[in-house]
């Protein structure tokens, strides 16, 4: 029962970590644009010779 103690301390700071992560993202516009990456995998950025 001790190891509790430990345990529910650190998957709360785990859990708190995850959220601030996903805050700070999307805060900083990474889904903004979504469908621009999604149309840019089909464009051929090569040159032909």
């Amino acid at each position: 029962m001790n190891v509790l103690i430990y345990l529910l301390p650190v998957a709360l700071g785990l859990g708190m970590l995850g959220l601030v992560a996903f805050l700070w993202s999307l805060k900083s516009g990474q889904y903004d644009d979504l469908d621009g990456a999604a149309e840019r995998i089909l464009l051929d950025d090569d040159e032909a010779d």
